[in-house]
């Protein structure tokens, strides 16, 4: 089968921005390498795998290339006309794309497969969870060690990007054991496996993209965890007006944590209702936030009646854990 390949040269900080666009514009699968410059830090604290593994590119640090995949019968033409408008808007958000530069070409299915899973190898992402690509081999070192067995597919969420991680290592500091939580925006389902592994009791994990609400299950299926991950295609407001459907979340409202690792932009729209969906002294982890937007987020949060917890930090990018009073 063959595929148009949409590739955009941008920023770092646009990435998840423009991925959500090519997703929206019907994009099959994306793919997003960053900067592999051998200026780039590193964080080996945890013995994480990235120059043995990962080759070298040649991105600019703080770049880069962002490749979606639409069906054959697709013009690219009528796509990179609809993205365009919105990848330009992002400068009226404060968000840098630097000078973006578009190309377009066809790829073979079995090319496009290769080209994305060479890069994406198991990863230590904390000092309890280790990300494993479904068709890569690893043994655990201890037994402490939980195993995030992984296949995402066309839905966002590896956990190789900086927000993803960050949000992982902060679940593992707040989670204690038996909390029920909500994963909004769950994209593969990463961060509801991740917390199922740490010992929640049972995640309602909602995302408005159907084809990540299929990843998503197919993810926790992968995991053996079905029976602690409920999968709903849904925003967080849906969820809290809509009693009808409160019996088959799988949590009981209000819950001890919200976690959303989206956007700033976003993450702005729904803070009221990740308050209402907490119980007193809950827990809501936000990530995705640039470094940009740190003030504006905290300001929000400290409006709607959270305290802030503690700020987490990794490369460019902001992780708040606040609670609410």
């Amino acid at each position: 089968m063959l595929w148009r390949e949409l590739t955009i040269h941008t920023t770092e900080e646009a990435v998840e921005m423009i991925t959500n666009f090519l997703h929206e514009a019907g994009a099959g699968g994306v793919s997003i390498e960053e900067s592999g410059s051998t200026n780039k830090k590193r964080d080996t604290s945890l013995g994480q795998w990235f120059d043995e593994i990962v080759p070298f590119n040649d991105i600019p640090e703080g770049f880069a290339v962002i490749k979606g995949y639409f069906d054959e019968t697709t013009t690219l033409d009528e796509i990179h006309n609809e993205i365009s408008p919105r990848v330009d808007e992002l400068k009226d958000f404060g968000i840098d794309t630097g000078e973006v530069r578009y190309e377009m070409k066809t790829v073979n299915e079995d090319e496009w497969a290769t080209a994305w899973k060479q890069y994406f190898k198991p990863i230590r992402v904390s000092n309890r969870l280790t990300i494993k690509p479904t068709w890569e081999e690893y043994t655990p070192e201890s037994e402490e060690e939980h195993i995030i067995e992984l296949d995402p597919g066309m839905a966002f969420g590896t956990g190789t990007h900086p927000t993803t991680s960050l949000c992982l290592r902060t679940l593992e500091m707040v989670v204690q054991g038996g909390e029920e939580i909500i994963d909004v925006g769950t994209g593969s389902g990463i961060l509801a496996i991740g917390a199922a592994r740490l010992g929640a009791a049972h995640i309602l994990a909602l995302d408005l993209d159907p084809v990540a609400v299929s990843s998503a299950t197919e993810n926790a299926r992968l995991n053996g965890l079905e029976e602690k991950i409920t999968v709903k295609e849904s925003d967080l407001l849906s969820v809290l007006i809509d009693k009808s459907v409160q019996s088959e979340l799988g949590v009981a409202l209000p819950v001890q944590i919200v976690v959303a690792n989206i956007l700033a932009e976003v993450i702005l729209l729904f803070i009221d209702d990740v308050y209402q969906a907490l119980q007193s002294g809950g827990v809501y982890i936000a990530s995705g936030i640039y470094k940009n937007k740190e003030e504006l987020v905290q300001a929000a949060l400290v409006s709607s009646g959270f305290q802030i917890a503690d700020i987490c930090r990794e490369d460019d990018w902001v992780a708040f854990v606040a609670r609410k009073n």
